[in-house]
């Protein structure tokens, strides 16, 4: 029987879960079927209004024993479901049941990740996967750059890719001093000048996108006129357009001004793991730091975000010592160290879901995965070109579509896009590309259809103001 009081974890544990779980789903089920589409109706005063009445007083002086699913109905209900094929906007992805299963796992037995004795398995099963990530991100059988003498590559599991984007800046800081300068394009993610703010160095340098990839030509004369030192940071998979920055033309000019690179691969490094849509970040292996999130390309509940590094040693200045958690004498008897994984102290296991997804679905499958969405979106693509009411911003490189009514102005495309999630009908994205504002589609969901393809067009022409 289980009570309020019951634990996850220990003997009585999965007894206590089990009822639990199918009033989880019950109300999953329940709440979904209440809100009947990518998004609740309404808009934010009428979903807060909602939720407000679902839930009621927080903190009642005695406890309700329906609360578990009171509540979990009140957020299915009044959330946004990235598993709806008209649910497109962000790099927000539908995650598999194997990981979120996983991930039940993770917080039954709630390991923390800053000392040996709270984790001792999940400590080697985050080496074992950050291994695994990491070679294939450097890997030896598709290199461009030679690896430097004595390293070997590693990587931190991170919150997602400004953590990781944060981490690069403060490795870059400590290898080249507090006066390195911080190099981007215009197409960068907005993490990357935030990182700089917070770690206290110079305003950084906005190398222009003019066909929204950083321009070599003018990263080059950036490089020459600005004294360094400096950190360039490259993006594989923007997130307005999902483009790749030219990573070989970037990593050369970084190798003959001296530069350090970094490469934000957040959303573009999923293609690692696709034979057919690897070759699109040759170059990367060439880059001192490369942040990787597999809670959007990966499908992976959040968070699940990496960043792997070229040479393992840069990652010596994280080192911290706190007695209770890493003691000398006790590192000298052989338990591992983990405070200098992260600049977080407590830190839960998302390795564990990774695994649990890398394993279950090999290469193979999770290549799949990636080239089911990337044909999803050349699919909507074609399909947009080929509609005279709309007008298509370029062919997409990894699974974002930009698309406009055409002759529509920035206002009624604005105006289309926010009467849609009014409706609770589908969930667009925006993007401000050459001066105009364009609707977005990002598609991460392996199971949308051309039908449901076609269905969000026709929404969007059928709500586009004359």
């Amino acid at each position: 029987m289980s009570t309020p009081q019951s634990l996850a974890s220990g003997p009585e544990g999965p007894h206590a879960l089990r009822p639990l779980l199918d009033i989880v789903l019950d109300a999953l089920s329940e709440g979904a079927g209440a809100r009947a589409g990518a998004l609740p109706r309404g808009g934010p005063e009428a979903v807060a209004a909602r939720m407000r009445d679902a839930v009621g007083d927080v903190l009642p002086a005695e406890g309700d024993p329906n609360a578990l699913h009171t509540v979990v109905r009140a957020l299915a209900e009044t959330a946004a479901d990235p598993a709806d094929p008209l649910c497109t906007a962000h790099l927000h992805c539908p995650p598999l049941a194997v990981a979120a299963a996983a991930d039940l796992a993770a917080s039954t037995l709630n390991p923390s990740l800053d000392s040996w004795d709270q984790a001792p398995g999940a400590s080697e099963l985050e080496a074992l996967v950050t291994g695994a990530l990491t070679r294939e991100v450097f890997s030896t059988e598709t290199a461009t750059a030679p690896t430097p003498p004595g390293a070997t590559p590693s990587a931190l599991m991170t919150t997602g890719g400004s953590e990781s984007n944060q981490l690069a800046l403060l490795l870059a800081r400590e290898a080249r001093g507090a006066g390195v300068r911080l190099v981007h394009g215009a197409n960068a993610h907005h993490s990357l000048p935030r990182a700089a703010w917070l770690l206290g160095l110079s305003e950084p340098v906005v190398v222009p996108a003019p066909a929204g990839v950083l321009d070599p030509a003018a990263l080059d004369e950036a490089l020459t006129q600005l004294p360094g030192p400096h950190l360039v940071a490259a993006t594989a998979g923007t997130t307005d357009a999902g483009l790749i920055d030219p990573l070989p033309e970037i990593a050369a000019l970084c190798a003959a001004h001296g530069a350090r690179l970094h490469v934000d691969a957040a959303y573009g490094g999923g293609l690692l793991f696709s034979d057919r849509y690897r070759d699109r970040l040759r170059g990367l292996d060439a880059a001192d730091t490369v942040t990787l999130d597999l809670h959007k390309l990966g499908w992976q509940p959040v968070a699940a975000g990496l960043l792997a590094v070229r040479d393992r040693r840069a990652l010596a200045v994280l080192h911290h010592h706190a007695g209770y958690l890493n003691a000398d004498d006790d590192i000298e008897a052989g338990l591992p160290d983990l405070l200098g994984r992260s600049l977080r102290t407590s830190r839960r296991p998302d390795v564990l879901k990774i695994a649990v997804t890398l394993k279950a679905l090999g290469r193979t499958g999770l290549g799949r995965l990636v080239e089911q969405v990337c044909a999803r979106a050349s699919e909507f693509a074609d399909l947009v070109h080929g509609h005279p009411a709309f007008e298509l911003y370029d062919p997409p490189t990894i699974s974002t579509v930009l698309f406009r009514p055409a002759h529509a102005c920035d206002a009624a495309v604005a105006a289309v896009r926010r009467r849609l999630l009014t409706d609770g009908r589908a969930v667009l994205g925006r993007a401000r590309i050459d001066g105009r504002l364009w609707l977005k589609t990002t598609l991460l969901n392996p199971h949308t259809r051309p039908d449901d393809l076609a269905a969000l067009l026709k929404l969007v022409e059928g709500n586009t103001p004359g």
